[in-house]
């Protein structure tokens, strides 16, 4: 009954026609051999492994769950998961983007990205296995020692390990400061760790033998707070000295969680009683090392924002065209049947058009940060590094918060369209609003994606980051301002650029005298900052269309529309966020704690 068929058309639409990937990846000496054909090569195998392995596998993942066995202090994933993890190893996909010398295929982060894309779409809880693996690769490539490295890495870049991130401990999420698990130095350089982590996704299951941990714990001499963090890599099984493994290392899962969605995954309590691990990176600089992993996390979790938006609005379209309810309000338009197809009607339409202005904006967005990591990585010139560097450091809690806020939205918007069916299981929607919530929570709430954005990523240094970002937009403004078809894009994005600039100077200069003012404006601000991306993106997407509109595609007639809409339905949201956020902290602080 549900379906998902990967987004090609507008996957290369994006990549090729609005970011020119190929032109950029031509100036980075390890991509120069990148081609359009090779990229769309991957994006249509990487489709067909989405929609044909694991989107079959979404719902029956869901209805089953994860199963614990208490005695074994082992878990058993759902029926098909297992295989479909093998058929991704045989086929290469965890190597896509990792180090050739370590066995990887060495391609583009923006190529991963589109990948991850479909395979979000078509199972959210499966993606989540390979997904934390490689911000684990990512993690150890960036810190690990050399022995590390040389050990482990390889495993990981075959997918034949996988690997967690474990940092929430039952007393503290947000406030890592406060964790408790403790590391014990060891005669022969390891360490013995004991604690509990709750929380940790995919921490243990059996679709690979053997899982590596990072472990978020103190040193005896550790600082208070988050100051005396250091990380440590806890397999689950030892290796010998041939690179077998060996024995099992005491890290088990007490439980695993019964949670609102992502049923599929296994969210794993860990207890650690003397687990070996070493340290990875500089004791007490474990934040550091981590931070590799958490902001890899942060835009995959973006990621599964677009991906279940992309696929509730797929399902919608096709229910909305097929569902005959009532007459069109403006005259009968489907004379052979009873009723018209609910499509007809403008709010059917609204919310449609809502979903995909949400996962249109999304993918370019997405995109645009992976082609700037790239660039942050490999590109020659140290002054394009640090501005790509920024970019990303800018928008990154901006796609984590801003687009799982919009799936929200989009999957509510598309279980709607469905009715009374929507909220039944049958029909598979009510899922994609389950498995969409947890994403506004874990990896940083979209509150502390709020607060670094406004507190850390721009007030901590007066705006530089977002002056430049700016000053790219006033750029496309300034050669576009004279043509007329682009007027009504190009008008309300230079308006709202000049809000965004005021807003920021105005809480910047209340928060000198109460840092509250920060806390209570947050949240709108990231969504007008959020709000300033798309538009900016969309009138980019416009430009293209216009140019193409009447060469006989109707892809370009339907971007372009999608583009008006969001313009004329989804920016106005900003007056209202503008105004909360220019509310100041009062409102909320003035109630005395005892009265609520």
């Amino acid at each position: 009954m549900a379906q998902y068929i990967a987004p090609l058309r507008d996957l290369q639409f994006v990549l090729h026609e609005l970011l020119n990937v190929e032109a950029t990846l031509k100036t980075l000496p390890k991509y120069v051999e990148t081609d359009r054909a090779l990229i769309d090569q991957v994006l249509e195998e990487g489709g067909k492994f989405a929609s044909e392995v694991l989107f079959p596998l979404n719902r029956s993942g869901d209805r089953e769950g994860c199963h614990h066995d208490k005695v074994a202090k082992t878990v058993t994933t759902p029926k098909g998961y297992k295989e479909a993890y093998k058929q991704y190893v045989d086929a290469g996909w965890p190597s896509l983007a990792c180090d050739p010398e370590l066995g990887g295929q060495g391609l583009p982060v923006v190529v991963n990205n589109s990948f991850y894309e479909m395979i979000n779409s078509a199972n959210q809880a499966w993606t989540m296995y390979p997904g934390l693996s490689h911000g684990a690769y990512e993690c150890l490539h960036a810190h690990g020692t050399p022995e590390q490295k040389e050990k482990y890495l390889p495993k990981l870049v075959s997918g034949e390990w996988t690997g967690t991130m474990c940092l929430t401990e039952a007393h503290c999420g947000t406030d890592l400061g406060l964790l408790r698990s403790k590391a014990e130095p060891q005669p022969d350089g390891t360490y013995k760790i004991t604690g509990s982590k709750i929380f940790i996704s995919a921490g243990e299951h059996d679709m690979a033998e053997n899982i590596l941990h990072l472990v978020l714990a103190r040193l005896p001499d550790a600082p208070e707070g988050s100051k005396g963090i250091s990380l440590f890599l806890v397999p689950k099984f030892l290796s010998n000295a041939d690179g077998s493994l060996g024995g099992r290392n005491p890290i088990f899962v007490g439980a695993i969680e019964e949670k609102m969605g992502i049923h599929g995954n296994a969210t794993c309590q860990l207890n650690l009683d003397g687990a070996v691990g070493t340290l990875i990176g500089e004791p007490h600089k474990g934040l550091n090392a981590m931070f590799v992993f958490m902001n890899f996390a942060r835009l995959g979790v973006g990621m599964q924002g677009l991906g279940l938006t992309e696929v509730a609005y797929q399902n919608a379209i096709t229910y909305a065209k097929d569902r005959i309810q009532m007459r069109s309000l403006s005259g009968v338009k489907a004379a052979d049947k009873p009723a018209d197809p609910i499509i007809v009607h403008p709010d059917v339409r609204r919310m449609l058009l809502t979903a995909r202005a949400y996962a249109e904006g999304a993918r370019a967005f997405c995109s645009y940060v992976a082609l700037e990591i790239d660039k942050e990585l490999n590109h020659p010139d140290e002054e394009v590094r640090k501005d790509a560097a920024d970019q990303v450091a800018l928008l990154t809690p901006v796609i984590k918060a801003f687009l799982t806020d919009n799936a929200w939205v989009a999957t509510s918007e598309c279980l709607q369209i469905y009715g009374g069916h929507g909220y039944i299981a049958e029909w598979g929607m009510e899922q994609y609003v389950r498995d969409a919530r947890i994403n506004m929570i874990y990896e940083g709430t979209n509150t502390i994606q709020s607060l670094d954005l406004l507190g850390r990523k721009i007030l901590m240094d007066n705006g530089a980051k977002l002056k430049k970002f700016g000053a790219q937009i006033q750029a496309f403004v300034e050669e576009n301002g004279i043509d007329e078809n682009m007027s009504e894009f190009i008008t309300p994005l230079a308006d709202i650029g000049g809000k965004v600039t005021k807003l920021t100077m105005e809480i910047g200069m209340k928060a000198f005298q109460n840092p509250d003012e920060v806390g209570a404006a947050a949240v709108p601000y990231l969504r007008v900052v959020g709000h300033l991306v798309y538009a900016y993106l969309f009138a980019r997407m416009a430009k293209i269309a216009l140019e193409k509109k009447d060469s006989g595609d109707t892809f370009y007639t339907a971007k372009l529309a999608t583009a008006r809409f969001y313009f004329a339905r989804l920016l106005p949201e900003t007056a209202m966020l503008i105004r909360q956020a220019r509310s100041g902290s009062g409102n909320l602080m003035a109630l005395d704690a005892d009265l609520f």
